[in-house]
């Protein structure tokens, strides 16, 4: 057994304690420079105006920071605006929201149409457009060229991989996913995706953020569907082969899935409102991400988006809705059959 002379002992004891001195100030120091750059981000430029861009634009601009939300077209980022502004107006009765904080936050928010004018100041881009991979490819190239070298770029997709997104940069490493929950402004989760090349001190920096934003962060790695949608969508997408197969009836089905496993809403209604677009185009990423046959998209779902009955966006989907009416109707298409 090797022994040490007391001399050389108190050297060697010396020098761990000063390697574990080292270590903790260069964590230190990590925590520190994550906290500056999370106090640095001021201005936020959203990419898309739709459901979840709006919402997100509202809830960044009512946490204080600058918005600058951009879409393609100008009507679309009108009807945002509108949409946050009664979405305020709810807040505001509920007692939630003030009517100069309200106002506050509405001048906050600026619109635009053209790409490279709304990141030019962005601190930090959301990209919350349609989940296409090949849209949001050619997006991170164009915010890659035009957005300030220290900007981090953010994906709300929910299961496109942040790896792939990220290669399309000269910035790997401050490429992050930040997918939010739809209804943005009420729901409390944000899943943050790791690629493969993320700095640390990027997701530091997205975690303190969402915390700041009143939304609870948890960090997943770069796999298919993350662990919101791998675990949510086959779910959606047995309860439409059980439909398909005869197994049972929309309401029998969401029912028993309401009432039995206390789930707030049904699979079936819960997939018209995600959109059937969208839940058919998640099944599609993970179908191909896994190569296993479990995840293939039902055929009845596919059909259903090819003939445009994608849900609430549309106004039927497994249900059929009525601007101005809550009541839950199953659409004609599968409300014939009689369940027994």
């Amino acid at each position: 057994m090797l022994t040490l002379r007391p001399q050389k002992k108190r050297y060697t004891q010396f020098m761990y304690a000063q390697s574990d001195t080292d270590t903790l100030t260069l964590l230190d120091q990590k925590k520190t420079n994550t906290r500056i750059m999370s106090s640095k981000l001021n201005t936020v430029t959203v990419i898309g105006s739709g459901t979840m861009g709006n919402g997100i634009s509202h809830v960044f601009a009512q946490c204080g920071f600058n918005v600058n939300m951009m879409d393609i077209k100008q009507d679309a980022l009108d009807r945002a605006i509108s949409v946050i502004g009664k979405n305020m107006d709810r807040q505001v009765t509920k007692g939630t929201l003030t009517e100069d904080a309200k106002q506050q936050s509405l001048g906050r928010i600026k619109t635009f149409t053209d790409m490279a004018a709304a990141v030019a100041n962005a601190d930090l881009i959301v990209e919350a457009a349609t989940e296409n991979i090949e849209l949001k490819l050619n997006i991170f190239k164009q915010l890659d060229q035009h957005a300030p070298a220290n900007c981090i770029l953010a994906s709300n997709t929910s299961s496109i991989s942040l790896t792939r997104i990220a290669s399309v940069t000269n910035r790997p490493g401050k490429v992050i996913g930040m997918h939010f929950m739809n209804p943005v402004p009420v729901m409390k989760l944000v899943e943050i995706i790791n690629g493969y090349a993320t700095d640390r001190e990027v997701t530091q920096t997205i975690i303190d953020l969402t915390t700041q934003l009143g939304k609870v962060p948890c960090v997943v790695n770069d796999y298919p569907g993350f662990i919101s949608n791998r675990i949510l969508m086959p779910l959606i997408n047995e309860a439409v082969l059980a439909l398909q197969e005869g197994v049972a009836g929309i309401n029998e089905i969401d029912t028993i899935m309401k009432l039995g496993m206390a789930h707030p809403m049904g699979p079936l209604q819960l997939a018209d409102f995600i959109g059937l677009d969208t839940c058919y185009s998640i099944m599609h990423v993970l179908h191909m991400g896994f190569g296993n046959q479990k995840y293939a998209p039902a055929t009845l779902l596919a059909n259903m988006v090819q003939a445009g009955y994608l849900g609430v966006k549309s106004g039927e989907g497994f249900y059929k809705y009525t601007p101005g009416s809550k009541e839950l109707v199953v659409s004609d298409r599968f409300a014939s059959r009689v369940w027994s």
